[in-house]
């Protein structure tokens, strides 16, 4: 029953990650693609890799962050939302999703996913900030600078702005 266990518990630790090398070669790929700057070829990368490994949940966030960068908005949250579906644990998930949400002005949405995010990482600044400015937008100041607070004290740098400008 215990080796049971701590299989199931590796099995589940793991999977965000591809356990097939083929298809964390073209993951390998795709990231050096992407800090070199060839965003569409690391994107192409990462749909090979998810070709092979469809469960590869790092493929999908990592895609749905270039194709954000592009502004394909609906392929990366298509992206995002099947990686939320993976890794429901995956809290930068939620960060992204609240990102692609805050930028279609979807306040609520965002506010919703910065809410999970935290709840899974309660040291995810940007999840703190994004919170903030959609409270703001949504005209709940005394929580955006509760919001824009807490991300100072992560390290949040843009959230000393926000609070400026939006706090006083």
């Amino acid at each position: 029953m215990k080796k049971l266990i701590l299989v199931a518990f590796l099995i589940s630790s793991f999977a965000g990650w591809s356990q097939n090398p083929i298809a964390y070669e073209h993951f390998d790929k795709a990231l050096r693609k992407a800090e070199s700057g060839n965003i569409k070829g690391s994107i192409a990368d990462y749909t090979k890799a998810i070709h092979i490994d469809p469960l590869f949940a790092e493929a999908y966030l990592n895609r749905a962050l270039l194709r954000q960068k592009l502004g394909e908005i609906e392929s990366a949250m298509d992206d995002v939302n099947k990686t939320i579906i993976l890794d429901p644990k995956k809290g930068d998930a939620y960060t992204t999703r609240a990102d692609i949400n805050y930028k279609a002005k979807n306040y609520k949405g965002t506010i919703d996913d910065c809410t999970i995010s935290i709840r899974l990482n309660a040291k995810d600044y940007i999840a703190y900030n994004l919170r903030g400015l959609s409270n703001f937008h949504l005209k709940n100041k005394k929580n955006a600078c509760a919001d824009f607070t807490k991300a100072i004290q992560l390290g949040s740098q843009s959230a000393i702005q926000n609070k400026k400008t939006f706090c006083k």
